[in-house]
């Protein structure tokens, strides 16, 4: 897992690493991915649709490719959190946070693996200031197999988790 230290801290605010539902996929299908992130305890990050114009959302990018193009994601609810700077309860991520994304394999892909290169943008605060946004860098090895192989489903803990449909 990685992440980006700001400042003084030691360790990093948000660690995140993707996952795939399946251990491979066939050319001219659908795939689910998620994100599994950390954010530092003591900080926040902004929910997806923040709750004031002026706060940088938290934000799953991921670069598309001749093999690979992202069809939907799929973003938890924030909570609300009250904090001493602000008048109304915020929608921020605290903990734990899974992102979902539903992928398609172009038609035609040739049998190989092909990575999935992207980032989880954000912005991470704590009860007195923000940090600059910063994102964590996000890398995922899809393998497309001939319609014949069998596929495995993975991570099924986390992709119950989620829907994407």
């Amino acid at each position: 897992m990685s992440g980006l230290v700001h400042g003084q801290n030691a360790e990093p605010v948000v660690e995140a690493k993707m996952l795939l539902a399946t251990d491979g996929v066939y050319a001219g299908s659908m795939v689910n991915a998620a994100v599994e992130a950390e954010v530092a305890s003591g900080y926040h990050i902004n929910d997806h649709h923040p709750s004031l114009d002026y706060l940088i959302p938290t934000e799953l990018k991921l670069d598309p490719s001749k093999q690979l193009t992202v069809e939907k994601v799929v973003y938890p609810k924030g909570q609300p959190v009250k904090f001493a700077f602000s008048d109304d309860p915020l929608s921020v991520y605290e903990g734990s946070l899974l992102v979902g994304a539903r992928l398609k394999v172009s038609p035609g892909t040739p049998p190989g693996t092909y990575a999935l290169k992207g980032k989880l943008a954000y912005q991470a605060c704590n009860d007195h200031a923000c940090l600059p946004p910063a994102s964590v860098p996000l890398a995922l090895a899809i393998r497309v197999v001939e319609r014949g192989v069998a596929l495995k489903r993975v991570n099924a803990n986390v992709f119950s988790r989620l829907n994407l449909n």
